[in-house]
């Protein structure tokens, strides 16, 4: 029953998408919608996974790559790290252009320079050349976001968080397919392969992209493109709620990136010695954190944002006692890599279906804001890990990784009385 309900969301989401039903123009009207075909929806679930699969191919990686370019472990975390701030620099430049110009031209543009960017990482001479492709990726697998900002926009306000839960669902899944994917094609064809194959993909999807998706948007707003990037910043001014989650965005971001980054050098290294493929495959571990972003859209809607941050960040925090383990065990890895993927996705959807309420005319600038500090955090973490693991091993990861969730933790209790989330909820 409840995934009959999450597909007449998407179904009725997509409809209004076709129809060019923004925000600006009207909500959501399942009652008036035309026929949409399923293959068209599961055009957008693959476009947001493969856009942000992109970004997450290095991680299991991370040692043949490096091993390539004559980079040590301790620096190897630049690999991800950069692609983070090439990320981060595109959330400011390029996903508040949705609220200003034809979202169809922009989504496919974005998806032609990502195949270029692709290529150039396959085909890299130097590890100067690999970093600015890697950071070139980063900066162009925005796209997924101005899809979430454009279906966030086209949702009802009391399904707005469902709705986003859907869609981070599709994105989950491809952060967890791209680990698996690329350890497997490692090993058969080396890690160049991965992206040669990922380029192709995004070409093809950028064609059907652009033949697709609707050709006629509302008028956007009439604002200069510095005004624009100003508002941005503005935005952090004037919202309180937009300043909060993502400050709670960062941390949570910078702690599983703490985990991920390096889990390649203990398990590829004796006692364990896993192949790619092998290492790929915990990446499925985390699969729990597709089902919570499903589910915490609609207890956000229903009034619960707060009390499931709260509980999630504690859930974070108590994830990082199995993993400390994983040297006895791997099952205690596993372990923690559910729970934490778990309790990360229900803060971040939570977070989202909040900041989405406050200014339905700025849902791309709001994105925006919001998820340069999850770039920042990710960054941080990718380049952080990687230097702690070469000096304290395992247990400073973890122990550092604890230490971040319980940051986060301790700033959601000073910050809880300044977000009323509950009552915005009810609102919708």
């Amino acid at each position: 029953m409840k995934l009959e309900q999450d597909d007449n969301l998407l179904i009725a989401a997509g409809q209004a998408v076709l129809r060019g039903e923004t925000a600006e123009n009207g909500p959501i009207n399942a009652s008036k919608a035309a026929k949409f075909s399923r293959p068209l929806a599961f055009l957008f679930a693959i476009a947001c996974g493969l856009a942000v699969a992109n970004v997450y191919f290095a991680p299991p990686l991370l040692d043949a790559i490096a091993d390539s370019f004559g980079m040590s472990h301790a620096t190897s975390g630049l690999i991800v790290s950069i692609s983070q701030v090439g990320y981060g620099i595109g959330l400011l430049l390029i996903v508040p252009l949705g609220d200003l110009i034809d979202r169809r031209r922009l989504i496919a543009g974005q998806s032609v320079l990502s195949a270029l960017a692709l290529l150039a990482v396959c085909f890299a001479p130097t590890s100067f050349a690999l970093l600015v492709a890697m950071a070139s990726i980063g900066l162009l697998a925005v796209v997924t976001q101005a899809l979430v900002a454009y279906a966030a926009g086209l949702a009802k306000p009391y399904e707005r968080g469902q709705v986003v839960g859907i869609i981070t669902s599709g994105i989950v899944l491809g952060i967890l397919l791209a680990r698996t994917i690329a350890g497997t094609m490692a090993d058969l064809a080396g890690w160049r392969s991965v992206y040669a194959v990922s380029a192709v993909l995004t070409l093809v999807i950028a064609g059907l992209l652009f033949h697709f998706l609707p050709r006629n948007e509302a008028k956007r707003a009439k604002i200069a493109y510095l005004q624009l990037m100003k508002s941005v910043f503005s935005l952090f001014v004037e919202e309180p709620v937009l300043r909060i989650r993502a400050v709670i965005a960062m941390f949570i971001f910078a702690d599983i990136t703490m985990l991920l980054t390096p889990l390649v050098l203990p398990l590829g290294a004796p006692p364990f010695s896993l192949s790619h493929t092998q290492i790929g495959l915990f990446g499925l571990a985390g699969a729990a954190g597709a089902l919570a972003a499903s589910k915490a859209g609609g207890w956000a809607d229903r009034g619960h944002a707060q009390r499931t941050t709260g509980i999630a960040l504690a859930i974070m925090l108590l994830s990082w006692v199995p993993i400390a383990f994983m040297q006895s065990s791997l099952w205690f890895l596993i372990i923690g890599v559910v729970t934490i993927d778990f309790a990360l996705q229900a803060v971040h959807v939570s977070n989202q279906s909040l900041i989405y309420r406050v200014r339905p005319e700025a849902q791309s600038r709001l994105t925006a804001g919001y998820m340069i500090f999850y770039s920042i955090g990710s960054a941080a973490g990718s380049l952080g890990s990687t230097l702690i693991y070469a000096y304290a091993g395992w247990a400073g990861v973890s122990l550092a990784g604890a230490g971040i969730s319980l940051l986060a933790l301790i700033f959601w209790v000073m910050t809880r009385h300044l977000t009323p989330s509950d009552a915005i909820n009810r609102q919708g």
